[in-house]
């Protein structure tokens, strides 16, 4: 579908509305190339090469007690000048009190910092919850941070758009919600990306704000996106630079400059992964999603 089409039909459909300009951020990794925990001295070099490539201000990490990461980052990003949405892992009980543990502690130390926290990353797009499980965890962390920290989760686009975050949607506890939309993951070839990705997001956002019932109630975001500019191709997913950038530009910087705030997955490579699996089951590389490689190097122009 064509980016023309997607944005007459977004538009003709209502009610999802933007603000004038959206804020660009970035998927934040805790590890170092080799796979060993990042240290302050990383995130500070990090923030420097975010804020000096892209202009943003803004970062997300996944799981705040895992490598120290809020212990670590929060410091960092006070210096710097940055936001933090921080990160809750609630697949495991373990994972689950240990990062809220850590969201407790950091997040009253550093409240300038803390932009929000998410509960949960894709629980929902994995079957590890259904949403008013979920709902729980969220009210549970709610209740031990406080009512003055916006707090969410982030979840695939579809898992919005069919209901099956409903419940969190609507119990009135969310205050922030990541939609996440990948064309490469459905196989798009490069020409239609930026169309299926506005689509993904716009059903998603249109959904959420029909059930809540309101355009401003439940802060959004686009909570991942991006190319690779290596590794596998997936379906008709062509992975390389000039795939990468063009998403960028066209994709992303599009969403933003219609005003909509969107994190890109992500800021650096980040070679220790493992391979990830797509909706089909195929195995593709996912070391190469990073706007920058691992030395902080950009592989394109990244100011929207």
């Amino acid at each position: 579908m064509r980016f023309t089409t997607i944005l007459s039909a977004a538009v003709a459909a209502g009610p999802i509305v933007a603000s004038a300009a959206g804020q660009l951020g970035f998927a934040l990794g805790n590890k170092k190339s080799d796979g060993t925990c990042k240290e302050a001295a990383d995130y500070t070099a990090d923030f420097a090469a975010i804020s000096k490539q892209t202009g943003s201000n803004i970062v997300r990490i996944y799981a705040a007690s895992d490598c120290d990461v809020a212990k670590l980052i929060l410091p960092a990003a006070k210096t710097a000048g940055f936001k933090v949405i921080l990160g809750i892992w609630p697949d495991t009980d373990e994972s689950f009190q240990a990062d809220k543990a850590a969201v407790v502690e950091y997040t009253s130390q550093y409240k300038d910092q803390v932009y929000g926290i998410t509960v949960g990353s894709e629980s929902l797009y994995r079957g590890n919850f259904t949403g008013p499980e979920l709902l729980e965890k969220i009210q549970d962390v709610k209740s031990a941070v406080g009512s003055d920290v916006k707090i969410g989760t982030a979840d695939s686009w579809n898992k919005f758009a069919d209901g099956t975050a409903d419940a969190i949607v609507q119990s009135g506890s969310a205050d922030l919600l990541l939609t996440n939309a990948f064309s490469y993951w459905q196989g798009q070839l490069i020409s239609n990306a930026t169309g299926s990705f506005y689509d993904d997001i716009f059903q998603a956002f249109g959904h959420i704000q029909e059930k809540s019932g309101s355009t401003t109630k439940i802060e959004l975001w686009v909570g991942e996106t991006g190319w690779p500019t290596g590794g596998d191709k997936y379906q008709n997913a062509q992975p390389g630079k000039q795939q990468a950038a063009t998403f960028y530009s066209q994709a992303v910087c599009g969403m933003v400059d219609w005003g909509f705030n969107v994190f890109f997955f992500e800021a650096f490579d980040e070679s220790w992964k493992p391979k990830a699996v797509g909706e089909d089951g195929s195995v593709a590389d996912e070391t190469s999603w990073g706007a920058m490689t691992a030395d902080r190097t950009p592989k394109y122009t990244l100011k929207c």
